[in-house]
């Protein structure tokens, strides 16, 4: 896979979830901060996010998307409406409270989608993106999908399940493809890293295949560089040494087989670049504290 695409695998866990809610009046909803992320996307009126950080309030018009990850925030009809908390169930989704009496306004509308996330390997491509971004969807491909989602969660039909979690997956996808295409120009950072054609390329290569016996200098062919040129460059925009971000992801990707599957461990080792299971296991347990074995049996008694 892409890098984007291999960073939501990497931490995606649980089944996302979708919720329509239709307010009026005066309305204030609290979430907690939780390790997932989640979006609120206004499909009629108006509302205002409230970041529980140093983020001002942002106002959200008809057509507008918040995506909001890592922070408690307030969802209202404006800045000073006390809010009421939302409660979450155990599998991630939450319950939104009463709903709002009308009170002759056409009130607000809004499709909020919510995540799950591992937290315990975050991508960086993932964490260092602002705490609150605002984004258009009109004329925007992430519009489309927002529209389909809406005719999902409005006339649930048969499959609407499947197709509500595969279209919430593109959602996240597409919200995060659009802040990073929103930000090409960046010269450093991961924006700047998925835009270079060169660190782009050697990216790429490492996330299609993490088993093979990379080096830099291999790396830097990739990239059309000379080795030191490549490792400057790589290191500058990804902000670790190519080798260093290789070893991170091949041991990210051991974790999330060994969670979700019951490979043997030989198996984990060749598919993320180890000669032998002893050598795996021994950078595994550098890496996590913990034998790949026992991290198995720990991860399958969480879930």
């Amino acid at each position: 896979m892409d890098v984007l695409s291999d960073a939501i695998t990497a931490m995606r866990t649980g089944r996302p979830h979708a919720a329509r809610k239709h307010h009026h009046g005066t309305w204030g909803l609290h979430f907690p901060a939780t390790a997932g992320v989640g979006f609120h996307a206004v499909l009629h009126g108006t509302c205002w996010v409230l970041p529980e950080d140093n983020t001002p309030p942002i106002r959200l018009d008809t057509g507008d998307l918040a995506f909001v990850h890592g922070i408690a925030h307030g969802l209202a009809d404006h800045p000073t409406t006390p809010l009421t908390k939302v409660t979450q169930n155990p599998d991630g989704s939450w319950h939104p409270g009463p709903p709002t009496h009308t009170d002759g306004t056409p009130g607000t509308q809004l499709l909020c989608g919510a995540y799950r996330l591992n937290r315990s390997r975050p991508h960086p491509l993932l964490t260092c993106l602002p705490t609150v971004i605002r984004l258009p969807t009109q004329g925007h491909p992430l519009g489309a999908v927002i529209d389909l989602l809406r005719a999902e969660t409005a006339d649930p039909r048969p499959g609407a399940a499947a197709a509500t979690s595969a279209l919430l997956d593109t959602t996240l996808l597409y919200i995060l493809r659009a802040w990073y295409d929103g930000h090409a120009r960046a010269t450093t950072g991961w924006a700047a890293a998925l835009n270079d054609p060169a660190i782009g390329q050697a990216l790429s290569a490492i996330h299609h295949n993490p088993a093979h016996p990379w080096t830099v200098e291999e790396l830097g062919t990739v990239a059309g560089l000379s080795r030191a040129a490549f490792a400057k460059r790589f290191t500058a925009l990804v902000g670790e040494p190519p080798l260093a971000y290789l070893t991170w992801w091949r041991l990210t990707l051991a974790g999330r087989l060994l969670r979700e599957g019951d490979q043997p461990l030989r198996a984990i080792a060749q598919r993320t670049g180890y000669t032998s299971e002893f050598a795996f296991a021994k950078a595994f347990k550098r890496e996590y504290g913990t034998a790949p074995g026992r991290y198995r049996t720990q991860q399958t008694a969480a879930l």
